[in-house]
């Protein structure tokens, strides 16, 4: 169950800079603390459909159906690009700008957890992450995995809470050069393009 394995796994899985790490990031340099626990809140809620999909067994159907897998991948792969495209414009969504317009907390938190509710690996993932966890006792499976996905959960919001308040406060600072902005809105563009790369080459 809850053993000192599975902490320290969720832990190194939790602080590997991935889609969301990234979003945090952007949306604490680019509209402030408010918006990183927004996006931090979101991504971390973009968790749940997966951890039900685990517990259920609809990870094991994800995993064997082709079609379903790459209509849910290739979805995820335009939506990863569309954000590359806002952050690469100069009025999108995620270009960091120093007197960029705040957007409200729920769309940011929405538009954080469709970044990981369109990755089809994550149900994939949290099947083959939480059983091995499990006590053996075939009646409480369904009720350790749900325990195992609450606790990889809080610990992820815990962590991407961290990145993206450490973005808000270097965000006066960095973004006093015009230069590092658009530094930093082509890093981001670029960064979320890779990813939608390598999710577009993933296999189930």
């Amino acid at each position: 169950m809850i053993s000192l394995q599975f902490l320290v796994t969720a832990f190194v899985v939790c602080i590997a800079p991935g889609t969301g790490v990234i979003y945090t990031l952007a949306l604490g340099l680019g509209q402030g603390r408010r918006a990183a626990i927004a996006a931090a809140v979101g991504c971390t809620f973009g968790i749940v459909p997966h951890i039900m999909a685990a517990t259920v067994g609809l990870a094991a159907l994800l995993h064997t159906s082709a079609l379903l897998f790459q209509i849910v991948k290739f979805a995820g792969v335009a939506y990863l690009l569309y954000l590359a495209w806002q952050a690469l414009k100069f009025d999108g969504a995620l270009a960091i700008k120093a007197d960029g317009q705040r957007q409200s907390a729920v769309l940011i938190a929405r538009r954080g957890a469709l970044i990981n509710i369109l990755n089809p690996k994550l149900s994939i993932f949290f099947l083959a992450l939480l059983p091995p966890f499990l006590s053996g006792d075939p009646a409480t499976a369904t009720a350790e995995m749900l325990l195992l996905g609450a606790v990889f959960m809080a610990m992820t919001l815990a962590v991407f809470l961290v990145y993206g308040i450490f973005a808000a406060a270097a965000r006066d600072r960095l973004l006093q050069s015009a230069a590092v902005m658009r530094w930093l809105n082509r890093s981001f563009a670029a960064i979320f393009a890779a990813l939608g790369a390598r999710l577009a080459f993933e296999k189930a």
